[in-house]
């Protein structure tokens, strides 16, 4: 009789344990949603707190709260500058398009030919950062080499300018993109171990440490923004020194052939040979 009672009870709990199998595949948070209620599995009433592995990457990175979304927004807004910024300096700091060969040896030949005119109209015909700075010399040959000299030391210190203004943005968004991660992560601290010190001591280190980790999201955005952000304005900024060195030597060639010829090229003067002792 006793067996027959203890088969009908393990039948019973087989089938309950199977049910509640099948509730949680069928609802896997029902676990984590469901009321406290105290119980033979929870004798105490109180609900069991959620798994931080439960967690979406949606609610990891929002989970700093108020502060840490706003920050998290204005991380985000950086990151879609940064990603335009890179791409559009990319397709715009190519040599063939800043430094077109056959510009430079254009104008050479037309300078040389003294066709003044001509040398303007193919600088016209063809704008980029070199055509400018060639036209800025050529209108200044009337007035002598130290003319010329200047404009073109002036168009290439403006075509340098125009090419880094872009690209000092990706320096200020290579440095202020950890600041603000650093802030988002300082103030969720505070606001972790505020809570503690509201419940005098009591908050378990789980709780606690769910806190801290919310808080270090911010961190480690601003510094995924940051590296990229840096390293490319490195790359960048190494190419337009070369651009622009590149073209300071092709505007001296295009005006070598002329540059002898023009009023105020110094003469270099013989060197005096002392007179023979005898």
């Amino acid at each position: 009789m006793q067996r027959k009672h203890n088969r009908v009870w393990m039948k019973a709990n087989r089938q309950q344990i199977g049910l509640a199998f099948l509730a949680t595949l069928i609802t896997p948070n029902a676990m984590a949603q469901a009321p406290a209620e105290g119980g033979p599995g929870n004798p105490t009433g109180l609900a069991k707190p959620s798994d931080a592995s439960d967690d979406t990457v949606f609610e990891i990175i929002f989970s700093g709260g108020p502060l840490g979304v706003a920050i998290m927004i204005a991380l985000i807004l950086m990151s879609i500058l940064a990603v335009y910024l890179i791409i559009d300096q990319w397709l715009t700091l190519k040599r063939k398009d800043l430094l077109p060969a056959d510009l430079n040896e254009n104008v050479r030949q037309l300078l040389a030919q003294g066709k003044l005119k001509d040398a303007d109209q193919a600088c016209r015909n063809q704008p980029c950062p070199l055509s400018y700075v060639l036209a800025s010399g050529i209108a200044e040959i009337e007035y002598g080499w130290p003319a010329v000299e200047k404009s073109l030391e002036d168009a290439l210190a403006e075509q340098a300018a125009r090419m880094y203004r872009k690209l000092e943005y990706l320096s200020v968004i290579g440095n202020l993109a950890p600041m603000l991660g650093l802030l988002g992560t300082v103030a969720g601290m505070i606001l972790a171990f505020r809570e503690v010190a509201l419940s005098q001591g009591t908050a378990g280190a789980g709780q606690l440490a769910s806190g801290i980790y919310s808080a270090l999201i911010t961190t480690v955005a601003g510094l995924l923004i940051a590296i990229p952000a840096l390293g490319a304005f490195a790359v960048f900024r190494n190419r337009i020194d070369e651009i622009m060195s590149e073209m300071a030597t092709a505007a001296q060639q295009a005006f070598g052939s002329i540059r002898r010829r023009l009023p105020g090229t110094a003469v270099p003067r013989p060197t005096a040979v002392p007179p023979p002792r005898g």
